[in-house]
């Protein structure tokens, strides 16, 4: 190999002559240096490895210079497994034969140390270049059956795993069973990878991550014996907490893909015996939540009253027991439980529990132990943002609760303040006007933090509060807007870095009291505002402030568009460098070359001859060393309000933001298939606005230029917004996308459906979702776990349903009828679900269509034609459900009578009117 390097032009003779010196072995006939053979210490180990992490770079940089005997002659047989996977970056199996029988000579070889060789080295090249293998793939998914099994040769068995890891995403249906019968064996071979090397364990376990995300049918026939293996692992405290941690993600991921199964092969009740133990277990000396640090007794508030009658049983029996039990981390533990499942069970609650779950969290604010309280206060906040409305109705028992909680606590110790204000937050920022009677109290109490308290800390609890407060209160704040600037003034100018934090809040509050203020008292500030915000991003080398001064010129642009138009060229050209940035991006190095980064030269080794394909080509050559990317929250978040920022913008500044429409569309277009989901999800919310802008300016300006470009821009994105019910596995992400969808076609339905197809292509992806066809749904069809699939599902099939009625109304009757007639196959079974919010969804999507559908009818003249096949099938849907005992549902019911009267005319007089008027006033009296 030295020959080689050499042989490229006499580059490298320095550096050549270190590694010669430090080369221990042999060298082959073929010319090759054995760096693999260990030559005496440690020392040395690491001196020959060093030495062949150089021959690999210089190799990968000028393979392509080598002549063709000299490739042939050098071509390593041992220890550089790397180099190898460097060289099939330009080879082929097909053309380097002997590659594969040598490693197939030593994959099967009786020396332990050359199996362990060979599947080294086969690990490597399918980690660089696993599609050129892709016809061998049944070969080796065989002979991993046998290595598989080597227990005697850890190292082996490790490397056969990390070969199948690199294969996973390029497995095709035909060797979807023979990786299926190894699951199995690979659950087998990481119990003994943890008996050995439990950091190997660890990296093993990333199998069923590429499974989980590339081909979850591989694991489902073994989705029990894969659980209780991760169980096992979790139980056991002995192991090493990483090892632990990758359990319980990977039971994560089962539950996220294959929540259904979990449910049908009855393994809740396994995973709660494991989980809950560990959500109890005490924390190490020195790990403790420092919020659950107990202050002196003295700063205890102890005039905390729990305003409710003594707690129900709680959901679970270990939920219950945990509440009950005399050792405050199973309390804490109960009440962390309740808090989390407020966000993935909220029908369920509001329908049977929200009361007692309640008494259970006001009882335990009064607790003893600080650890409990602070639990208590976050399951608060958790409910006050998942359980809206309903929670609200409990806001003369809960708002004095916290009120006093807040008063019995000493600022001087904030950290256990942090969780009482999240809880006042959440709670207080959807009151709506039944804050109003608190407003005097709550406002008093966090100016006089403005004004007194010397913590940072409490000052930025207090800002962000006045911004939840705002949210709720409106116009009803006015009397304190004039107190809440003057405070907010020293924290927006502020330049000493601790007060960093307090300034991206006040920032942030400022948006808020833009968006909330309204005209008449904001407008006057509104230059003042976009011209803080942009010195602010100038001066400041910061991804949270810039997120917050982006939602601020968004406020801003809604309150006073001429504020923000002036100022368009270096807003937009902010957001637009927010959103190319790479900043934050941390690359992670292949772990056996992180040691020596400073061996490779920045600048050409062979001057400035090299042409640019060449320079690329090395710089790709060079990433291959890069094992993947991590980015920092704060600039994902950066991105992410950018996006929704410049969305809003475009629609708010009208024409005055094409002359940067396309740059602008362009950058955030480029983001769908960004890695994080929350920028996925601002991508599709800004996208909706760039369209509704461009309809916009088009309804004011109906240029046949402007007409132009909104059918072009129809016509880019349409497809990505459909193709995403096919392709997007998040969820959050496809519902983002229907109520993007749904805001276009409320606003631009008729232009929007002029398209060819869009009409079919968006019904299409409503019914996948109706059907659980689409790629996030869990698609298996369970009929006995009906209540926990219309919770598991109600909210995406209720986004996606928003868009029946839009459609109706963008429509037609005519034209949408048939259409109408193929969604209620899909509706009227939810109409008889026992879950509320399935039988609340149906009739309330059918009553709106129907509402549409007479709108549409009533403005062409034809009131009361929607077909009498409509009426006969849904007359008796409406009248079972004013019936209902839901309120929701007779609600909608007695709306959709209403809609079905209007739009179906005489199709309805054969059913008597004296029955439906007795039927309704009945449920009124309800």
């Amino acid at each position: 190999m030295r020959d080689a390097i050499l042989g490229v032009g006499g580059h490298f003779i320095g550096e050549e002559l270190e590694v010669e010196e430090c080369w221990e072995g042999t060298v082959r006939e073929d010319g090759t240096d054995d760096v693999r053979k260990d030559g005496g210490g440690r020392a040395e180990v690491d001196i020959r490895q060093s030495a062949a992490v150089m021959v690999r770079m210089h190799v990968s940089k000028h393979w392509k210079k080598l002549a063709s005997d000299i490739k042939e002659r050098h071509k390593v047989h041992h220890s550089l497994s790397q180099l190898v996977a460097t060289m099939m970056k330009h080879e082929s199996p097909d053309r380097w034969p002997d590659l594969l029988s040598f490693l197939n000579t030593l994959i099967k070889s009786s020396n332990p140390q050359e199996r362990q060789i060979g599947l080294l080295v086969l690990s490597k090249i399918l980690d660089s270049n696993p599609e050129p293998f892709k016809p061998y793939f049944k070969d080796l998914l065989k002979l991993f059956h046998v290595t598989l099994e080597d227990r005697g040769n850890t190292a082996a068995v490790f490397y056969s795993v990390q070969a199948l890891t690199s294969m996973v995403s390029y497995i095709g249906s035909d060797e979807l069973n023979l990786i299926r019968l190894l699951v199995p064996k690979l659950i087998a071979s990481i119990k003994h990878l943890i008996q050995a090397n439990q950091d190997q364990a660890s990296e093993a376990m990333e199998v069923f991550d590429e499974m989980m995300d590339s081909e979850v049918a591989i694991i489902v026939p073994h989705l029990s014996i894969m659980v209780h293996f991760c169980l096992e692992i979790c139980a056991n405290s002995s192991l090493e907490d990483s090892l632990r941690v990758k359990a319980l993600s990977c039971i994560g991921s089962l539950i996220r893909v294959k929540g259904k199964a979990i449910l049908k092969q009855k393994l809740l009740s396994s995973i709660l015996q494991v989980l809950f133990p560990i959500m109890c277990t005490v924390p190490p000396p020195g790990e403790e939540d420092p919020e659950d640090a107990e202050p002196d007794p003295d700063d205890v508030g102890d005039d905390v009253e729990a305003q409710s009658p003594k707690h129900c049983a709680a959901q679970t029996p270990m939920t219950e027991a945990a509440l009950c039990s005399d050792n405050q981390y199973d309390r804490k533990a109960g009440l962390m439980c309740l808090a989390v499942l407020a966000e993935g069970c909220a029908d369920y609650i509001r329908q049977k529990y929200l009361s007692s779950m309640l008494q259970v969290i006001c009882r335990s604010l009064n607790d003893t132990s600080q650890v409990v309280r602070n639990a208590a206060l976050f399951a608060l906040g958790q409910f006050s943002e998942h359980l809206q409305p309903d929670i609200s109705k409990f806001s003369d028992e809960l708002m004095p609760l916290l009120l006093n909680y807040l008063s019995g606590t000493d600022n001087k110790h904030c950290s256990h303040v942090t969780k009482a204000y999240y809880a006042l937050e959440n709670f207080a920022e959807n009151l709506g006007d039944k804050i109003e009677p608190y407003l005097p109290t709550l406002m008093e109490r966090m100016l006089t933090n403005l004004q007194c308290s010397q913590s940072l800390r409490i000052k930025e609890l207090s800002v962000s509060a006045i911004g939840a407060i705002a949210n709720a209160a409106k116009g009803a704040l006015l009397p304190y807007f004039h107190p809440i600037m003057e405070s907010l003034k020293g924290y927006l100018l502020n330049t000493q870095v601790d007060g960093r934090a307090l300034q991206v809040q006040a920032v942030e509050t400022l948006a808020v009291l833009a968006h909330t203020m309204g005209k008449e008292a904001f407008a006057p500030l509104a230059d003042e505002c976009v011209q803080l915000g942009i010195n602010l991003t100038n001066s400041v080398d910061d991804p949270d402030l810039r997120r917050c001064t982006y939602s601020l010129f968004s406020a801003i642009s809604a309150v006073s568009p001429t504020a923000v138009a002036a100022n368009l060229p270096t807003i937009t050209t902010l957001m637009t460098m927010s959103l190319k940035s790479t900043e934050g991006v941390t690359a992670h190095l292949n772990e056996e070359n992180q040691s020596f980064l400073l061996l490779e030269d920045d600048d050409d080794d062979e001057g400035n001859n090299e042409t640019l394909i060449e320079e690329e080509t090395e710089e790709e050559q060079d990433n291959n060393d890069i094992a993947g990317f991590s980015v920092e929250n704060a600039y994902i978040d950066e991105k992410e309000d950018a996006c929704i920022a410049l969305g809003e913008i475009a629609y708010n500044s009208g024409s005055q933001f094409l002359p940067y429409l396309e740059t602008c569309f362009q950058e955030v277009y480029k983001l769908r298939d960004f890695p994080h989901e929350n920028v996925r999800k601002a991508v599709y919310e800004s996208v909706g606005q760039f369209c509704r802008a461009v309809h916009r300016v088009w309804k004011e300006n109906p240029s046949d230029v402007n007409k132009e470009a909104l059918h072009s821009l129809f016509s880019m994105v349409m497809p990505s917004y459909l193709n995403l019910v096919k392709e997007e596995k998040d969820r959050h992400v496809v519902m983002a996308m229907f109520d993007s969808l749904n805001a276009i076609l409320k606003e631009c339905g008729p232009e929007l459906l002029q398209g060819a197809g869009r009409l079919d292509g968006i019904s299409k992806a409503i019914r996948d979702v109706l059907q659980k066809k689409a790629a996030c749904q869990d698609n298996e069809d369970y009929d006995d776990d009906e209540e926990e699939q219309a919770e598991f599902d109600s909210m995406l099939q209720e986004y996606a349903g928003e868009g029946i009625p839009l459609l109706a109304k963008a429509c037609g009757v005519q034209t949408f009828a048939p259409y109408f007639a193929g969604f209620l196959p899909l509706l009227l079974p939810k109409t008889k679900s026992s879950s509320v919010a399935d039988r609340s969804f149906s009739i309330g999507t059918i009553a709106e269509t129907l509402a549409a559908l007479g709108e549409a009818a009533k403005a062409g003249g034809a009131s009361g034609t929607v077909s009498s096949h409509f009426a006969q099938r849904l007359l008796p849907v409406m009248v079972a459900g004013v019936r209902d005992e839901d309120d929701e549902v007779r609600s909608n019911s007695v709306f959709g009578l209403g809609a079905l009267m209007e739009a179906c005319g005489d199709s309805v007089s054969q059913y008597p009117f004296e029955d439906i008027r007795k039927i309704m006033m009945r449920a009124y009296s309800m």
